[in-house]
């Protein structure tokens, strides 16, 4: 073999060498990177561990506990201001409920108070008629009671309905007679009354009994 033929021989080993090693070295990247890549995946898909807090961590058990305790403590203390509450309720219930049987049962005291004297008069009066043959003193007296007893109906309200020679009015009167009149003046008014009506301030208490013209 010549010289020359032996160089170029050399030459091509050298190449093919040169492109083996350069072909390994590439194998061996993608090699690494395949294995890199399979544990980043691996470790992706495994799920970290997860630190039990309640039994690995005892501040947080014992942060527990004394929320608990707190809530325990609220929890007691709305039980006890609820039984006070529902106690006093109970109480106040109780309490108007008497007074608003006292107040019916005592309405009419204030006013049967003030009528006592009158019944005194009536007394005093009832004897004198039994004593005395004067019957002007008698009358007098009994006058009296009644000028009494009336400035007393309109001290607490009670006024007369005002009915003779009035117009009818049904709202205030009721008919119990009518009588034809032929004079055309009287026709639909009052000829006469038969029972007093009165007014509780401006509420009719009792209706005027009356006989209508007509």
């Amino acid at each position: 073999m010549t010289t020359r033929k032996k160089m170029e021989k050399d030459d091509k080993t050298h190449k093919k060498g040169q492109y083996t090693t350069e072909n390994q070295a590439d194998i061996d990247i993608e090699k690494t990177a395949g294995e890199q890549v399979e544990n980043q995946s691996a470790d992706a898909e495994e799920p970290a561990p997860v630190e039990d807090k309640k039994t690995g961590d005892s501040s947080y058990s014992a942060r527990t506990d004394a929320d608990g305790s707190k809530l325990e403590e609220k929890l007691s203390e709305m039980q006890d201001k609820y039984i006070r509450l529902s106690a006093e309720y109970d109480n106040y219930r109780k309490r108007t409920l008497r007074e608003k049987m006292d107040l019916t049962k005592f309405a009419g005291e204030n006013l049967l108070l003030k009528l006592l004297p009158l019944m005194d008069d009536f007394e005093r009066a009832l004897k004198h008629m039994d004593n005395s043959d004067n019957a002007d003193a008698v009358k007098e007296g009994i006058n009296l009671i009644y000028l009494k007893f009336s400035d007393f109906l309109k001290q607490n309200g009670v006024k007369e309905i005002e009915t003779l020679n009035q117009v009818f009015n049904v709202d205030i009167h009721e008919a119990v007679a009518k009588i034809e009149v032929e004079e055309e003046e009287k026709k639909g008014k009052v000829l006469d009354v038969v029972l007093k009506g009165y007014y509780l301030q401006d509420k009719v208490l009792r209706y005027s009994k009356v006989v209508v013209g007509e």
